[in-house]
């Protein structure tokens, strides 16, 4: 059964994300990416310590549609090991899946809805850093 592996990112919704990040970056020194108004959190593998995952932290505009209903305050990014066998599961549960694929260099990403209504991001990483 392809399955999550753990939690990819964490984003939600702010009125100002630039100034909100600057506040967890100066009150609890959070570390800012140049690439994104976020945080990219390194951590090693416990079973292979040698490898490198990563959790994302950031926050949107509040009229972001990146999370689908304006309603929902945040979105999980879910690490999964089989990005097509998890949306085939989904599918045959009877879930909203998004039809796009998006594929970088770091990893395959997929969006699903779950039966409460909250839509959530699917990444299968492409392979994690070697230390």
């Amino acid at each position: 059964m392809a399955r999550i592996t753990g939690i990819g990112g964490i984003f939600f919704r702010a009125d100002n994300p630039k100034a909100l990040r600057d506040w967890y970056v100066e009150h609890l020194g959070v570390i800012p990416d140049s690439h994104f108004d976020g945080t990219d959190f390194k951590w090693r593998e416990k079973d292979a310590p040698h490898i490198i995952g990563r959790t994302v932290w950031g926050p949107f505009d509040r009229d972001t549609s990146y999370f689908g209903d304006s309603a929902q305050a945040y979105m999980i990014n879910y690490r999964v090991d089989d990005l097509d066998g998890v949306i085939a599961q989904l599918r045959e549960a009877g879930c909203a899946v998004e039809d796009k694929i998006e594929e970088y260099d770091y990893g395959r990403f997929a969006w699903a809805t779950d039966p409460e209504g909250i839509r959530m991001e699917l990444w299968q990483p492409a392979g994690e850093e070697e230390a």
